[in-house]
């Protein structure tokens, strides 16, 4: 991968038709540093993580974008959070022993896809739809069918052989005033990708090799990056909101409160000095 960690997107000058095209390679790998995933949620997870920056570019405006996928399967819970400026992190929960197997039924079970869209300016949207029994891409497109009612077409890889893991996809999107028959002949040229193309060449050479007969415009890449929303500070809100003799109750049987974040690994901690101080600043209520 020349470019990692970096989305480009396309518009066909002669179509009304917009691309996307993805490539991560550190955000993938801080995702899967938090915890020790068996492979196939690393697996999950590296799709997930794609589809979601994909979808973070259809975006309009700033905002959020939450991607979470719940089930009766061995893996209960899986999330990607993202924003306008490609910033992203996610989780995943599981118990017991996950099957290597490609089919989402048998990872995730029977459930369900959330897709939350909440902007900075304007109300929170939420729309859901049942998983796909094959693939997360499935089900994504059924969620566009279904809530977008736009010809929606992606492609999700991860790669775990590789030195370090990575992920890619590409998302094509009929737009309003597109002609029948012109979003066919595009699905079709893209779905020529092959995984080891999509990891390992320059985007500019992707889209030449998939488009060289169209006129393409391609737009700078915007870079895509792993970053987690957790703080020292938002954990002392939370053992303000425990409460005083609470959070003194569990330092002194635990001899200290550790906090941890399921999404970045990191750890808090906090002794019976540092509750004397927050509790001594917290303001008063009169």
């Amino acid at each position: 991968m020349t470019h990692i960690d970096q989305l480009h997107r396309y518009l066909f000058d002669n179509y009304q038709v917009r691309g996307e095209l993805v490539q991560l390679q550190q955000s993938l790998h801080q995702v899967l540093a938090s915890q020790a995933y068996p492979t196939p949620v690393k697996r999950l997870l590296g799709e997930l993580l794609t589809a979601t920056s994909l979808l973070t570019a259809t975006l309009k405006f700033e905002g959020h974008i939450t991607v979470q996928l719940q089930g009766d399967g061995p893996v209960s819970m899986a999330v990607i959070n993202g924003d306008h400026q490609q910033h992203l992190r996610g989780v995943a929960r599981w118990e017991g022993e996950v099957p290597d197997s490609d089919k989402l039924a048998d990872i995730v079970g029977k459930g369900y896809l959330a897709i939350t869209i909440t902007p900075f300016e304007g109300e929170r949207y939420q729309g859901i739809v049942e998983l796909g029994e094959h693939s997360l891409s499935e089900s994504l497109e059924n969620y566009f069918a279904q809530s977008e009612q736009l010809n929606t077409r992606i492609w999700l890889f991860t790669d775990l052989q590789h030195e370090q893991p990575r992920c890619a996809g590409m998302l094509l999107q009929a737009l309003p005033g597109d002609q029948e028959g012109d979003f066919t002949h595009l699905e079709a040229l893209t779905h020529t990708i092959k995984a080891d193309e999509l990891m390992n060449l320059d985007a500019h050479e992707i889209l030449y090799r998939l488009y060289h007969q169209e006129a393409v415009r391609v737009f700078d890449p915007q870079p895509v990056r792993f970053q987690c929303t957790c703080s020292r500070e938002k954990c002392e809100q939370a053992l303000l909101q425990v409460g005083q003799e609470e959070a003194r109750d569990i330092v002194k049987e635990e001899g200290k409160i550790e906090m941890h974040c399921d999404y970045c690994g990191n750890r808090y901690h906090f002794n019976e000095a540092d509750l004397q101080s927050l509790f001594n600043d917290a303001p008063t209520l009169h």
